[in-house]
């Protein structure tokens, strides 16, 4: 378990290093930093013909930036830009843009950059993978979901009819650039959906972190620039540190998805049409996996409750009847789908479950019959 005062919030800037042997990188953390980015690629990655893959949102407010400060680092350049929103990971817009970005002439030398949030990351970084068998990319996330997460620890990937990031690999970046000032022409909703990845860093092994946040969460949703950057670097921290010990989720890695089969499920159910973003879904998941720790003794009494009223008290969902009408996920939907989830082994569904806030385990032993009890009671639940 990580020490840590409740009250630090000083950070403005900071480095944290990926250990990964030769496949090391650091990611840079700071308010400004996209002005740059240029010459920090140049300064760690040498001179090289840059492709850089963004969306429409972040392109209209922040690529010309990006651009001046490729162009005074020397650094030539094309750019494609892509619909926003999940529907963009898939195969379809995967094979036209690595086609355009063989038009471009694009060398295995050479480096693409990951300019969004997770769909572009994941987008990106899989097009890096398979691109010429594999190029260098380097991730620099726009959303706050994406720069404590995805951005982070090399997993790619694209959805399918079947599930979220079902086709994919890892593939770590050669470099993570996080400006914590994009975060101000970030939409309310996509920053609150983000923060619930960070409160997750606080439940899997850090209670320390997760009191920090009930005090100073509200802080971070109102711009407060040094409790962003603290609480960016810690959950970066947090995951280059489980990224290092198991990078292909052997093992601990797995930890990092509390809530997600869950959420992944519920993502599917939405169609991944924008009306149910990653971390709401995510935030959803967390208090399912809490609730049903708590059914199957598991977990202290009383641990949902506060992980709910927390993310109650800055605007995120926490149950299925928060996103869902009378035409609802049903039960055998949900398992249906998580029968898909990346996780199985052997057949079997294996869960993040806890024991309390900060001590999560993963567990292959859950019981069927009391997983499909709850979420049969989940879903017929009403506002």
């Amino acid at each position: 378990m990580r020490e840590q005062k409740i009250s630090e919030t000083s950070e403005t800037q900071a480095s944290v290093r990926v250990e990964l042997g030769d496949r090391s990188y650091d990611i840079e953390i700071a308010g400004g930093l996209l002005h740059k980015a240029g010459e920090m690629i140049v300064a760690r990655l040498g001179k090289r013909r840059c492709a850089i893959l963004s969306d429409e949102n972040v392109a209209a407010l922040h690529l010309e930036k990006l651009h001046n400060s490729l162009d005074a680092a020397g650094l030539s350049h094309g750019t494609i830009v892509l619909p926003p929103g999940e529907a963009t990971k898939n195969f379809t817009p995967l094979a036209k843009a690595c086609e355009e970005l063989l038009q471009m002439e694009i060398e295995r030398g050479d480096l693409i950059i990951a300019f969004g949030g997770g769909v572009i990351g994941d987008f990106s970084g899989f097009a890096a993978s398979i691109l010429r068998r594999g190029m260098s990319f380097v991730q620099i996330p726009t959303t706050l979901l994406s720069q404590v997460d995805s951005s982070v620890g090399g997993k790619t990937g694209i959805n399918t009819a079947q599930g979220k990031n079902l086709v994919g690999c890892f593939h770590q970046p050669s470099l993570v650039l996080i400006d914590s000032d994009v975060l101000e022409t970030l939409p309310a909703r996509e920053l609150r959906a983000g923060y619930a990845e960070v409160v997750k860093y606080g439940l899997i092994d850090d209670p320390v972190f997760f009191s920090w946040l009930e005090e100073y969460g509200p802080r971070i949703l109102a711009g407060d620039a040094q409790a962003r950057t603290h609480a960016i670097a810690v959950s970066c921290r947090a995951k280059a540190r489980i990224v290092a010990q198991d990078e292909r989720e052997s093992g601990v890695r797995a930890l990092l998805n509390l809530g997600h089969t869950f959420g992944h499920a519920l993502e599917a159910w939405a169609g991944y049409d924008g009306s149910l973003l990653h971390g709401e879904a995510i935030s959803i998941g967390m208090i399912m996996a809490f609730e049903l720790s708590q059914k199957l003794g598991y977990c202290e009494d009383g641990a949902a409750d506060r992980v709910e009223k927390h993310f109650k008290s800055v605007g995120l969902p926490t149950r299925i009847a928060d996103i869902a009408d009378e035409n609802g996920p049903n039960a055998d939907e949900l398992l249906k789908t998580m029968a898909q989830d990346k996780k199985v082994k052997n057949g079997k569904l294996v869960f993040i479950m806890v024991h309390n806030i900060g001590e999560s385990f993963i567990d292959d032993e859950v019981p069927m019959d009391a997983l499909a009890t709850y979420l049969q009671s989940q879903c017929a639940a009403k506002n």
